[in-house]
């Protein structure tokens, strides 16, 4: 799994099937996932930007995660997702994710 940080960084790490992406990042020290809530989808300071080609393997967010995205991210883009939703599959081998400049 790849995180490109907002100053163009690249941390690549290495995640477990069943874990989050948000999870990944944090064990691994990844800079920029705040991850506030602990993964419980009630504080989006994990948002991420899925890499386009990614997107339909990661799936739509859910409606919790939605109104979240909506109400708490700076700047939303087609792929944003809080990466505590994002579980990772052995189909998302190689996901890249972008995290924004600041999270909420």
């Amino acid at each position: 799994m790849i995180y490109i940080g907002s100053a163009g960084d690249e941390y690549a790490v290495e995640a477990d099937v069943g874990d989050t992406v948000m999870a990944a990042a944090v064990r691994n020290g990844v800079p920029g996932i705040v991850a506030e809530c602990g993964g419980n989808c009630s504080c989006a300071t994990c948002h991420v930007w899925v890499d386009d080609e990614f997107t339909p393997l990661v799936g739509p967010p859910g409606d919790m995660e939605e109104d979240l995205l909506d109400m708490a991210v700076s700047e939303r883009r087609a792929g944003s997702r809080l990466s505590c939703q994002i579980r990772v599959t052995e189909e998302l081998d190689g996901l890249t994710v972008a995290i924004p400049p600041e999270q909420p």
